[in-house]
Parts: structure tokens; sequence; C-alpha cells
């Protein structure tokens, strides 16, 4: 089985999240949302926080200087077309709203209380949804997908916490 390793960012300015809009992709063939990212490089595989600055200056323009408070929030895992697929998910703001025209879909800036509105994977309206209600934690969080007795998608949360002893 392959897996494949993502990072992702959502990039926040007073209130508002840079979101891209995608007509398709090499995952999905119709439109939808999601936060700036993509696929690490295999020279990025043990360190996806330059895999994610690097797919922000791609596609944003914005470069590491200009975004503070840049830190790893989530881990997601899920089984999907025969693959593992493993996110690295960071969140940071930005010092300014200036962005380039990305190649690889539009950009916006969408305020927080309109994100649920956008068509977005099961798995970040999940990640988005868990965020917001606990914007003020510490803790990275490992979201794994899963589906429930009624054949439903749904993910379990866990914090990821510092082992003590052996």
């Amino acid at each position: 089985m392959e897996v494949r390793q993502m990072a992702t960012a959502f990039l926040i300015h007073q209130g508002s999240v840079l979101m891209m809009k995608k007509e398709n992709s090499k995952i999905f063939n119709f439109e939808f949302w999601g936060g700036i990212g993509g696929h690490m490089e295999s020279n990025e595989i043990n360190s996806p926080m330059e895999a994610s600055y690097r797919e922000i200056e791609e596609e944003t323009g914005f470069k590491k200087d200009e975004i503070k408070n840049f830190r790893l929030k989530y881990i997601l895992l899920e089984k999907n077309s025969g693959e593992i697929r493993q996110q690295y998910v960071y969140f940071g703001e930005t010092k300014h709203m200036n962005f380039i025209p990305s190649e690889e879909g539009e950009l916006f800036w969408v305020p927080k209380n309109e994100l649920s509105d956008l068509y977005t994977s099961k798995i970040i309206n999940l990640t988005i949804e868990h965020y917001l209600n606990n914007k003020n934690s510490d803790d990275i969080f490992v979201g794994t997908m899963m589906t429930n007795n009624e054949s439903k998608s749904e993910i379990q949360w866990s914090a990821i916490k510092e082992t003590v002893g052996f």
C-alpha cells in the first residue's frame, strides 16, 4: 500500500483565512476548497514544516518571515483510494493580505465564520471545525478518519502528549 504525505497550511489575517478554490486536482475532478499545500518532496519527508513553507511561497508568494506563530496543529490520517494519506496541517498568521496569483487555483480571504459553507473534503471540513472550537489549545491533535457502524465517515481526535517513563 502506498503512503501519500502532504503538508497543508491555513494562513490567517485579522479573522479571515486564506483558502484556495481548485477546479480539479490529482485527487478530485470537481471544484473544491482547501488550504495551501501539497505533496511533500522526498527530501522533505522528515521536515513537513519546510515542505509547508515551500508550498506557501510557491502558491501565494508569502515568505517565511511574513508568517508568524506558524505551528503544527494536526496530523491527519485516512485510507483513501487504496493508499494511506498522512497530512501535516499548520496554522499561522500573515503580516499582510497581499498574495500572488497561483497556478494551483484561485486564492480568497474567507472570514472564519464562512468557512463551514465552503465545499471541502470531509477531513479538512472536520479539521477546520475542530480548530475553530479549539483554537486556543497548544496541543497537536491526531485526527483519524474512520467509518462508524452506519457507514458514515467520522473523525477521532487525540491530543499528542509527551511520553512519561518507558
